[in-house]
């Protein structure tokens, strides 16, 4: 593996091409605001060792589709594949259903089955690391989305947007809007995915510094819109109007939050604030029942960046060691704080007329539509 370190603003060109596809998908022009301001620097992985031609054989061992944006994340991977048809012989996908031990075997069958290289999600970052490490032992170069695994040393790059970011900025938004004051509980995605832990860690980076906040409860919801209307349900009867706000590192169990709320009694405009993007649900909820809200979008459309990634490395290029889709700030309207601003506001977002379902920042295309999509590729 070489690696070579360089200057953050140095490798610009590099991220381009992602940041170029995410403004396609995302509404928001620009390279990623997280890339611009990494006082860090960037290692640039040197692929040429896996330069081959072409047509190639590609796997994607996919955690799962168990939820509204993991479906959208497939179907971008699934679209940027018909764009890339005539450079595949094959593009075998698995699905681990959630679960580690089948993820592995996934990874161990696509290797079997001769793939020029690997894509994978892994379900959780642990219990996936040594089946990564066994197919870069094996000479298959790998390329992650969505979800990381514990150790860099085994894959080229992490195709993602930031966990941190998003945590900060959602909880730094709950908590200018609260006066930095109030009792809050906070539903995380899956336990021991890394988007889940890094949001959960980052959040709290900012609620410590407040002591007039005070987290109730911290509760995980598998990314699942009716775990987080369960979840909340049950805290609503527990803790009641204690409740001062909700921090949900994604829309998906957000949605399901304000439902709780709606079936408890609360009236428009006397729901909690909430955070949470991504889900289009989530955005018409808020409209709907005027609730306050700060959504960090978290694109889908990172799985389709990923799928071209993978014949930069097949072609042999200089390949940043993270690479980083663009994140767009969605906020209620009148709704802002000192430290947080729309991109765009949440009224002018919503897709009020469109499945609950559809996810906006998917990179399939403004018309995606998760119920009708499909895609044609070399399977």
């Amino acid at each position: 593996m070489r690696i070579f370190k360089t200057a953050a603003l140095a490798v610009t060109a590099g991220l381009c091409t992602g940041a170029g596809f995410a403004q396609d998908t995302t509404g928001y022009d620009g390279v990623p605001r997280t890339f611009l301001w990494n006082p860090g620097s960037v290692e640039i992985y040197d692929a040429s060792e896996h330069a081959q031609d072409g047509p190639y054989t590609i796997g994607f061992s996919n955690a799962s589709i168990s939820n509204p944006w993991r479906v959208a994340m497939l179907h971008g991977i699934e679209a940027a594949a018909e764009r890339h048809a005539e450079q595949l012989e094959r593009f075998i996908i698995t699905d681990a259903g959630d679960d580690p031990s089948t993820q592995a075997a996934d990874i161990q069958d696509l290797i079997a089955q001769g793939v020029d290289i690997l894509l994978v999600s892994p379900v959780t970052a642990e219990a996936l690391e040594p089946a990564i490490r066994r197919a870069s032992r094996s000479g298959v170069p790998v390329v992650l989305v969505d979800r990381a695994v514990s150790s860099d040393e085994n894959y080229i790059t992490f195709v993602t947007a930031s966990d941190q970011a998003l945590g900060r900025i959602s909880a730094q938004w709950l908590a200018e809007t609260l006066n930095f004051e109030g009792d809050v509980v906070m539903l995380g995605g899956l336990a021991g995915a890394s988007p889940a832990e890094n949001r959960i860690a980052a959040a709290m980076e900012v609620f410590n510094q407040y002591p007039g906040i005070n987290v109730l409860d911290t509760q995980y919801t598998s990314w699942s819109p009716a775990n987080g209307r369960t979840i909340m349900q049950a805290l609503i009867q527990r803790h009641g109007d204690a409740i001062d706000g909700v921090w949900a590192d994604s829309g998906l169990q957000g949605s399901g939050s304000i439902e709780a709320f709606i079936g408890a009694g609360y009236e428009d405009g006397q729901i909690p604030p909430h955070t949470g993007g991504d889900f289009n649900a989530m955005y018409q909820l808020s409209v709907q029942h005027d609730v306050p809200m700060v959504g960090v979008d978290y694109p889908p459309a990172m799985g389709a960046r990923a799928f071209e990634v993978l014949f930069e490395v097949l072609e042999g290029a200089g390949i940043p060691r993270r690479i980083e889709v663009n994140q767009q700030v969605v906020v209620s309207r009148d709704h802002e704080t000192a430290s947080v601003q729309a991109d765009v506001y949440v009224d002018e977002y919503a897709l009020m007329d469109a499945p609950g379902s559809v996810i906006m920042s998917s990179g399939v295309g403004p018309d995606y539509n998760p119920e009708t999509f499909s895609a044609v590729y070399p399977r």
